[in-house]
């Protein structure tokens, strides 16, 4: 094992056992290496007569550049555009994130917490948390309604089990019994788990009650005091859309730090959250009660060198964007203006389906916030209505499932989901002559 990495175990296992022994087989032996980008990071802060580092290009102590790329640029210096970003991000726009999260998050003032990474949006954060944490022998827990991509990154690519539970019990609310059933029955023979919330959830477009999230903290929280160590990713994508009377903060703000033998881990999408899909920026954070600023600078140390053997580091102009932004007083009343356009096609959506026009004809399953909610079909397999709405309507929609059926209202204007209802309804009865 190379000793740089020895060396951020060591520092993780001194200070917290537990998350050193839940490390993957790469996790233990990953680290940040002095190479190129050591070596420039240092050269940039003390080479003030030559610096002959890393490789690009200057003109005239700039970063060269063509014209005909920076006509598209007007409020960006070609440094803040050219260059290659840090591995670990801009350190300006990582403070900037931490302080975004305290802020929305009230329940992280006071509480300590790594610097956040930052990720080539929120799919590299989640596939970074599986290389440092995922090895074939582990079992992820997750709802039995999931994003498919992680099958991707934690089944295809880590051999990983799964382990589900239905999300929802017979009241149309969270399932914390099924939950804690299958946390128990799993902790039976494993003495690691990973489990994943997502909320709001994708595919279905519901987030917790502030009671049911308390359960949900309380489970797992009793789960670590019998032993089991516990890696908790909050896959944070869609955070801030919640459109009704549930949990506000991320699950994260509680969990960071609710006992040692829990990593509570958060996955944030900066570049969904601000509706910049393409610009692919995200932020990986860790966050326990057994903690400290060296155990954290040590898994930043991991992510880092996760980052630099897979994308290197991420897009510098589309962080500098977001470092702009963060700062600027109209970013808040803009972002309000698109939560309420959102906010009422969510309702819009509930309230059509729950009129007598549609509640016969389509049921669905509890939604609340972010961008989807999901139709529950009875005799319909969803992909056979999937191809036939796209075949005969011009259609398009999600076979989540074998008889679930995803919408997204986030991409439909308010004024046209009853006519899309329509479409489904008639699609349906189509299949059903």
């Amino acid at each position: 094992m190379n000793p740089l990495a020895t060396k951020l175990n060591q520092t993780i296992e001194s200070v917290n056992p537990a998350i050193f022994s839940s490390l993957s087989t790469i996790g233990k032996n990953i680290f940040f290496p002095k190479g190129i980008l050591y070596q420039s990071a240092q050269a940039k802060e003390k080479a003030h007569k030559f610096n002959a580092t890393i490789g690009i290009a200057t003109e005239n102590k700039t970063p060269m550049f063509l014209e005909e790329v920076d006509k598209y640029f007007s409020d960006l210096t070609p440094q803040e555009i050219y260059p290659y970003a840090p591995p670990a991000g801009r350190p300006k726009l990582r403070k900037l994130w931490q302080e975004k999260q305290v802020k929305e998050n009230p329940t992280l003032q006071q509480k300590l917490t790594s610097l956040p990474v930052v990720t080539n949006a929120l799919t590299n954060g989640l596939a970074v948390t599986a290389d440092l944490f995922a090895d074939p022998q582990d079992t992820l827990i997750l709802p039995d309604q999931f994003w498919g991509n992680y099958r991707l990154l934690f089944v295809a690519k880590k051999q990983t089990n799964i382990a589900t539970f239905s999300l929802f019990n017979e009241q149309k609310g969270f399932n914390t019994i099924a939950f804690k059933q299958t946390l128990e029955e799993q902790a039976k023979t494993k003495d690691k788990l990973i489990v994943l919330l997502n909320f709001p959830n994708n595919p279905t477009g519901y987030t917790p009650t502030v009671a049911e999230a308390k359960e949900i903290c309380n489970i797992i929280t009793n789960q670590a005091q019998k032993g089991t160590k516990l890696i908790v990713i909050c896959d944070d994508a869609y955070s801030g859309l919640c459109f009704e009377d549930t949990l506000k903060e991320s699950i994260f703000a509680t969990l960071c730090d609710i006992h040692e033998n829990v990593l509570a881990i958060k996955i944030d999408g900066a570049t969904k959250e601000d509706f910049a899909w393409g610009f692919r920026i995200g932020f990986i954070t860790f966050g326990c009660k057994k903690a400290s600023a060296d155990l954290y600078q040590a898994l930043e140390a991991k992510v880092t060198g996760i980052l630099r053997a897979s994308i290197s580091s991420c897009s510098h102009v589309a962080q500098s964007v977001f470092e702009k932004t963060l700062q600027s007083p109209q970013r808040a009343p803009q972002k309000q203006e698109k939560f309420t356009i959102l906010k009422e096609r969510a309702l819009e959506a509930k309230r059509l389906l729950d009129s007598p026009k549609y509640k016969d004809a389509l049921t669905y399953y509890p939604f609340n916030s972010g961008y989807f909610f999901c139709l529950k079909l009875t005799d319909i397999p969803a992909e056979t209505l999937r191809q036939h709405l796209l075949d005969k309507y011009g259609v398009g929609t999600i076979a989540s499932a074998e008889y679930d059926l995803r919408l997204a209202f986030s991409c439909i204007d308010k004024e046209d989901i009853d006519s899309l209802f329509s479409i489904i309804v008639q699609g349906i009865q189509d299949l059903q002559a």
